[in-house]
């Protein structure tokens, strides 16, 4: 007894469960009181492999026993022959109907080793010969049935053999989902054909009735599952009581022996004649067919009997099927069908049926015949009946996009293989996924599909886990892809695919939340009017577009930007094949169209940035220098100043607008951003100085004078944002034997080409260089010499312009020049000794003066960005002061930059670091807020808006979504900035 169990304990460790698992090793003998016998290790991995180990040895031992004679020989090849032992355990494992057909016919686990197994080209001889007689005739009656039935059985267990096999066997062979379908569909086919032949034995046929057989439905398509009814058509000609025996016949001999053979879609279904001929189908779909009855032809395909009358029939539809979309309603109609058909299912197994219920095989299915039938009608590349074919096709031409259709295509394969999977079990009709309570179920399926457990999640949990998805990504992508047709009725094409009225069309962009959905109509006509193949691809982009637009702040200023960019592209030959091709292109696009008016006017001066959406690594993967140096040297090429300042805002139009992009996206933080924008700026800074400066040496022919520039403000800091000046100091020196003011006259010449050339007014956000820093302000001198600067600040210096200073650093011209200013100003900006009590007093009462002054009237100061509660310039005059007090003995303070300085304030115990996590948080978001406003409106902002589309949008940018209350953002805003402020109030006002 203690024996037996040390047994059965150990074949537990192959997979088995079933108590009688002991006993049939033993009589297979495999195992004895020992364990596994030699030479049968390979046998009980593989065994253990299967997708149920039991069943795999159930169907074994009853293949024994059914014949213990060709036992050794079985035992032999599964020892020895690793492919035969993956195919036979593989469907034994997997099919209790294929175990009984193996026991019942003793030796036909033969096939398996036969590599003709899964020939279709075979099928059809093969399935003859077992139906000839040694007289040449054919069975007929019963015998014909019987043979056939074992005939098609034998090819079915190859098929379902090979499928399997490499999940028992790793390293085999095995063919894809679209093999195995197609190889199931030319069995079919196959068996019609014998079924015919049985047929024209029994009913004695003569030449005067002839037959074609037209396959429909999955079989059409090429698409079969293991177990299906087989939708046909049938055609006659001459005596039709003839072709009508001969139908009836091969239904019934095919029925018995293989499958149902269902003929419920022809002409008027079961009520109407089981045969016609090519005028009666012709008179009827020309009259009376419905649109359910053209979109069932996609799939007509002749497959047996007379092949001159199935080509006929095939030519005579055709036409019909591509023009079904001229009928009026034709996309309500099918919508309502297949509404109807998620109605009939039962509630009690919606959430488990593979194929009718929601997230099914059918939304696949409606989909993509919807769109084939609408756009098939002009694109020949679409009218595949194959649904994975016409789904990628589809996806090519751009109708739907490339992600899409790929998740949409790799959904519709998992549920039809967890189908293929379940309907092998017992060979039976089914598209019910097990109950979520059915372990043992769930775990043989999934095992079936090869899904392992992970995750700490078993298989079945896996396989469920997985199924969930697939139903919910397939229901989402319907829902988006079913009604483009809709959208596309809207547009207005030229071949009037949808006859929407202009009512029912308004009122479908009205729901999708457009606010002038006629307005909307026109943009939508003029873009698609005309016969071009520009309109022609613009009717198939606008009902994606359309669609995306829905989902952004201001759907009607998109799709005008959208008509803006189009019209001023439209020669651009790339333009609308990258839309077309590109799905993520046309997403991104319409969300950035329908959320800022400044990149609409960007984009149609510099489109080649639209080329970078579909690719996020190209769009943020520029670092700043390598921009820097590549827009320097191409402006340091052109012949001119003109044609170098033209150069040099051509380039930095692309930088804004990439970077722009990027931040509307999501894929560049605030730092990066400020960081590249500043990094331009430098850039055309550097680029215009040198070519001013060239000219006017050209023009002199000497150099009088050095020239450097020295950032000031945000642009020192590498703080600027979309909108802001570039505050500056100019500085010279005098070469040698050229006095002062004529260097200063050289050097103010040049400083004043450089802001005449760059402020000039242009479409493009302004680049304004000001200077309004410098000593003595607006007054003093534009440009002074490094002795002159010197002289000032160390008389006349008062605390504010040591406060500036403190975000100065060289950027442009001369750099020992430039470095030789940034020792100079050192001692003032980092004082000996920090900053004595009344000195600071002064800050703060010049902070005061600030906020009252410039504070606009009737702003809120909850909002402000800049001079709000909070805002930038509650943390920049708050790190400022800190700064002028201890940077002369902390080093690490010495920056330009806020964020370092903040950090260093942090590490050196200055402040403690909630307080600066604060003043982090608050100064990251108002300087996001402000960029966003600037972005959204086209226009500089310092103020949150307080409601409307503005504040939709702004919010939008930080990630909230349309159906979001955008009065949480604002609330998040004045909340971060609340305790920003009291922070502020603490370091600032009692330090």
């Amino acid at each position: 007894m203690a024996e037996r169990a040390r047994t059965a304990a150990s074949a537990a460790r192959y997979g088995f469960t079933d108590d009688k698992a002991d006993a049939q090793l033993r009589a297979a003998g495999w195992w004895d009181a020992a364990g596994p016998v030699e030479g049968t290790a390979d046998v009980l991995a593989a065994l253990s492999r299967a997708a149920d180990p039991d069943l795999a040895l159930q169907g074994l031992d009853r293949i024994r026993e059914a014949d213990e004679d060709l036992w050794p020989e079985l035992d032999r090849a599964l020892r020895d022959n690793r492919t035969f032992r993956g195919r036979l355990l593989g469907a034994l494992g997997t099919s209790t109907a294929l175990g009984d057909f193996l026991a019942a016919n003793p030796g036909e686990w033969r096939c398996l080793a036969d590599h003709r197994c899964t020939v279709p080209e075979q099928f059809t001889s093969r399935l003859l010969d077992d139906l000839c007689q040694d007289d040449g005739e054919y069975l007929t009656g019963l015998p014909a049935e019987q043979a056939l039935r074992t005939a098609y059985r034998r090819l079915l267990l190859g098929i379902a053999a090979v499928d399997l096999g490499h999940l028992v066997e790793d390293g085999l062979d095995h063919p894809s989902f679209k093999e195995v379908t197609n190889q199931l569909t030319l069995l079919a086919e196959a068996s019609l054909k014998a079924g015919l032949v049985v047929a024209e034995a029994e009913v004695g046929a003569s030449a005067e009735g002839a037959l074609a057989v037209i396959a429909m439905g999955k079989t059409g398509g090429h698409e079969l599952n293991y177990v299906s009814d087989v939708d046909v058509i049938f055609v006659g000609a001459g005596d039709l009581s003839v072709a009508t025996r001969l139908a009836s016949t091969m239904m019934r001999v095919v029925g018995k022996a293989c499958f149902e053979v269902d003929a419920a879609l022809r002409p008027e279904g079961k009520s109407g004649a089981l045969v016609r001929t090519l005028e009666g189908h012709t008179a009827y779909y020309q009259k009376w067919a419905k649109t359910w009855e053209y979109q069932a032809l996609l799939k007509a395909r002749p497959v047996a009997g007379d092949t001159e009358l199935g080509r006929e029939y095939a030519e005579m539809v055709a036409p019909m099927v591509w023009a079904a979309a001229d009928r009026e309603n034709f996309v309500t109609e099918v919508q309502q069908m297949r509404r109807r058909v998620e109605d009939h299912v039962s509630a009690e197994h919606a959430e488990r049926e593979l194929k009718l219920g929601r997230g099914g095989l059918r939304d696949v299915e409606f989909a993509v015949q919807l769109l084939q039938l609408v756009h098939g009608r002009v694109d020949p590349e679409l009218r595949s009946p194959s649904t994975m074919e016409a789904l990628a096709a589809l996806g090519e031409g751009g109708y739907v996009g490339r992600a899409d259709a790929s998740e949409m295509g790799s959904s519709y394969e998992f549920l039809r293989t967890v189908e293929h999977r379940l309907q092998l079990r017992r060979l039976r009709r089914t598209h019910l996924f097990p109950e979520s309570s059915d372990v043992d179920e769930l775990r043989i399926v999934a095992r079936a599909c090869g899904i392992r457990s992970a995750r700490g999640r078993t298989q079945g949990q896996e396989l469920l886990a997985e199924f969930r998805r697939h139903a919910q990504g397939i229901r989402r992508l319907h829902e988006k892809v079913f009604y483009r047709p809709l959208l596309q009725s809207v547009a207005n094409v030229p071949t009037e695919a949808l006859r929407l009225t202009t009512k029912q069309a308004a009122s479908r962009l009205a729901a999708l939340g457009y606010a002038a959905p006629e307005g909307a109509l026109q943009h939508i006509k003029a873009l698609t009017s005309g016969v071009s193949r520009r309109a022609a691809i613009q009717q198939a982009l606008l009902p994606v577009l359309l669609d995306f637009l829905a989902d952004t702040p201001d759907p009607d200023g998109g799709l005008l930007s959208y008509r803006k960019v189009s019209e001023a592209l439209e020669d651009t030959p790339w333009y609308l094949r990258v839309l077309r091709d590109e799905g993520t292109v046309v997403e991104r696009l319409a969300f950035l169209l329908g959320t800022s008016k400044l990149v609409p006017d960007l984009l149609v001066r510099a489109p080649e940035v639209l080329q970078l959406l579909g690719e996020p690594a190209r769009l943020t993967g520029r670092r700043p220098a390598e921009v820097a140096t590549s827009l320097r040297a191409t402006v340091r090429r052109q012949p001119g100043l003109n044609a170098a300042v033209a150069a040099a805002r051509s380039l930095r139009r692309h930088e804004l607008l990439r970077v722009a992009c990027a931040d509307l996206l999501g894929l560049l933080d605030v730092p990066a951003v400020c960081e590249a924008l500043s990094s331009v700026w430098v850039a055309v800074l550097q680029g215009a100085l040198a070519a001013a400066y060239r000219q006017r040496q050209a023009e002199l022919g000497r150099t009088p004078a050095t020239v450097a520039v020295i950032g000031m403000g945000r642009l020192g800091g590498a703080e600027l944002g979309y909108g802001s000046d570039a505050d500056v100091l100019f500085v010279c020196e005098p070469a040698e034997g050229v006095s002062d003011s004529d260097a200063v006259k050289f050097a103010s010449s040049v400083a004043e080409t450089v802001r005449k050339m760059l402020g000039a007014p242009t479409s493009d956000p302004a680049l304004l260089v000001d200077a309004d820093l410098r000593p003595e302000g607006r007054s003093g001198p534009l440009v002074r010499t490094l002795d002159s600067y010197r002289a000032y600040y160390q008389r006349w210096g008062e605390v504010w312009e040591a406060q500036a200073l403190l975000r100065a650093r060289f950027i442009a011209g001369d750099e020992d020049l430039g470095e030789r200013f940034i020792t100079m100003i050192d001692p003032v900006r980092y004082p000996e000794g920090g900053l004595d009590a009344t000195k600071a007093r002064e800050i703060r009462r010049i902070k005061a003066r600030v906020e009252t002054e410039r504070l606009p009237r009737g702003a809120d100061p909850t909002r402000h960005t800049k001079l709000g509660r909070g805002g930038l310039a509650d943390v920049e005059w708050t790190v400022q002061l800190l700064q002028l007090q201890h940077a002369h003995e902390q080093p690490s303070l010495r920056t330009a930059s806020t964020l370092d300085a903040l950090t260093a304030l942090a590490e050196t115990g200055l402040a403690p670091a909630e307080s600066v996590d604060s003043l982090r948080e608050a100064w990251l978001l108002a300087t996001r807020v402000r960029n966003a406003g600037m972005l959204v409106r086209g226009k500089a902002v310092d103020e949150v808006p307080s409601s409307g589309r503005d504040l939709a949008a702004v919010a939008r940018v930080f990630g909230y979504t349309v159906d979001d209350d955008p009065g949480e953002f604002l609330d998040s805003y004045r909340r971060v900035t609340r305790r920003a402020h009291a922070v502020v109030e603490e370091l600032f006002y009692e330090n």
